[in-house]
């Protein structure tokens, strides 16, 4: 596992970061990001993406299933939290009613590396066009199942395993007993083989989207995911259209998918 997996307002900030560089700008070009619009992050964790948009003046909201990970989430912004622009939701996305616990749908939906975690995504995303305002940006941040870590394994306790791509594709019981080999916990355990039953490729996700009455403003696909450069000082790299127009290279090398989306 890399230091900074262990270092909460380290990943934070690299979180925060990656929203400040590489979302926002884009969002810029399609959107008025200010004081007058509403923002919602879903699978919020420690809320780092939304802090661009409170930086921004936006008035945000942070949807998360784990209560424990939204009182993270509000030590780190306490001023926001305090005055009302920012507060926190630790809810099942199910059970959501729009006004009541929204007050009313958002101009802006940010998902950043929670897609590829969520079940039933054929169920899941089309919920959210209840939580988008006419004209609002739906955005989607994720590692394509197929890239080289898309099983998440970078985080594995062992070296060798947080370093060794690809073997999430593997059957999923000798995938199991490779984890088992590097000594993962039971409760690390389940969540890979949660993620190796989630994980979500580019085309799914597409089909998934037109099917659900999203339309693609903007997609963008990364050979060197934005976040690296704050990970490992990795200058952010975009497949040309020629590349990104061939399966198995843009599948396999894709190492973040970003897609801007709107109600069709």
């Amino acid at each position: 596992m890399y230091e900074f997996h262990q270092d909460l307002k380290h990943y934070f900030n690299m979180q925060y970061w990656t929203s400040r560089d590489s979302i926002m700008p884009i969002l810029d070009k399609m959107i008025s990001v200010d004081s007058k619009t509403r923002v919602l992050e879903l699978g919020c964790a420690e809320a780092g993406v939304l802090k661009a948009f409170v930086e921004r003046s936006c008035e945000c909201v942070g949807l998360d299933l784990s209560p424990l990970r939204i009182e993270s989430a509000k030590n780190f912004q306490p001023e926001a939290v305090a005055s009302g622009q920012l507060r926190f939701i630790s809810k099942n996305v199910y059970d959501i009613d729009v006004q009541k616990d929204f007050g009313g749908p958002f101009d802006i939906i940010l998902l950043k590396d929670v897609i590829e975690h969520i079940p039933n995504q054929e169920k899941f995303i089309p919920v959210l066009k209840e939580y988008l305002k006419p004209g609002g940006i739906l955005f989607f941040g994720f590692p394509p199942w197929q890239m080289p870590f898309g099983g998440h394994q970078q985080v594995c306790r062992s070296k060798i395993l947080s370093r060794l791509p690809w073997f999430h594709l593997l059957p999923k019981a000798i995938y199991r007993q490779i984890l088992i080999w590097g000594k993962e916990t039971e409760a690390s355990l389940n969540e890979y083989l949660e993620i190796k039953d989630c994980g979500i490729s580019i085309e799914r996700f597409e089909r998934i989207t037109n099917r659900a009455g999203f339309k693609t403003l903007k997609r963008i696909l990364y050979f060197t995911n934005p976040i690296y450069k704050y990970k490992f000082g990795l200058k952010e790299r975009v497949w040309n259209s020629f590349m990104s127009s061939i399966p198995w290279v843009r599948n396999f090398y894709t190492t973040a998918a970003y897609y801007f989306l709107t109600k069709d």
